[in-house]
């Protein structure tokens, strides 16, 4: 009986061994994925494939072939764990930190409003319309003095930036407390620029929830304290897709903070927020 007891012992053990190796060689094939360029990924997966048809060719001890099947099993389990405990990280951070009213918001005048465009082809963007409108209620209610609109500004006829700006300005905000940060071109940009170029210590994300939560943490692992406010989701196909290009979004996210160090593709000479002078008095 002890006998047995034993080898089960030792069999739940190996499982666990093998499961943690395959969640390790997910993780550096993840990481390797992430720093390779197109040409040295098509390699790396011909060297795969042909590693794979190599290795029952062989001849290899039966034990190791077992090892090796047990290894490719785990595999696929070993993925999804590491995809989901990214995810999960990303809402444990901003537990606690997420808002959808004004009057639960803690004092935090400076407000930073991710970028994205007006428009996808002849529609109009309800993502851009539902955060201006967050923007804008915040602004209303007193609860901002500067408002940062960070995002791509890839060419003269594409301007995140100029376009929230402007989307602002028409609804009220003044012209001359809102900064543009050109350079956000990603998520991760926006905040750690935020930080980097102008000043802030702290920050009040506008998103929708899911981005929110993904800066959030951004914001912890660079010593920003930072919560979010909630802007309206959007409810349809296209927000479907979205919810499902999150997924690796947050895995890029837990990846760039513990493995690549990744830095924003540019920074630059520090700015000063108009809200070092506050406008409205704090609540």
């Amino acid at each position: 009986m002890k006998t047995t007891t034993r080898s089960g012992g030792r069999s739940w053990l190996g499982r666990l061994g093998i499961l943690l190796l395959a969640i390790a060689l997910v993780i550096a094939a993840m990481v390797s994925y992430c720093l390779s360029s197109h040409t040295q990924m098509l390699w790396q997966a011909g060297v795969f494939l042909a590693c794979a048809v190599a290795i029952p060719l062989l001849g290899l001890p039966k034990y190791l072939l077992k090892f090796l099947r047990d290894l490719a099993i785990a595999i696929p389990p070993a993925f999804v764990i590491v995809v989901l405990y990214a995810n999960l990280s990303a809402i444990l951070a901003s537990a606690g930190r997420l808002h959808s009213g004004v009057e639960s918001l803690p004092d935090v005048r400076t407000g930073l409003v991710f970028g994205t465009t007006d428009r996808i082809g002849d529609r109009e963007n309800l993502y851009f319309r539902y955060r201006i409108d967050a923007a804008v209620k915040l602004w209303n209610a007193g609860k901002l003095d500067t408002i940062i609109v960070s995002g791509d500004n890839r060419s003269r006829f594409y301007n995140e930036p100029e376009k929230m700006k402007q989307a602002l300005v028409e609804q009220g905000v003044p012209k001359d407390r809102i900064v543009c940060d050109y350079a956000g071109l990603r998520t991760l940009d926006s905040v750690v620029r935020a930080k980097v170029i102008f000043g802030v210590d702290e920050v009040m994300f506008i998103s929708q929830r899911f981005q929110n939560q993904r800066a959030i943490y951004l914001a912890k692992a660079n010593g920003i304290e930072a919560c979010g406010f909630d802007a309206r989701d959007v409810a349809s196909q296209a927000g479907l897709k979205t919810r499902i290009r999150e997924v690796g979004a947050r895995v890029k996210m837990w990846l760039d903070v513990n493995f690549l160090d990744t830095r924003p593709r540019h920074l630059g000479e520090k700015i000063e927020l108009p809200g070092d002078h506050p406008l409205h008095p704090a609540p």
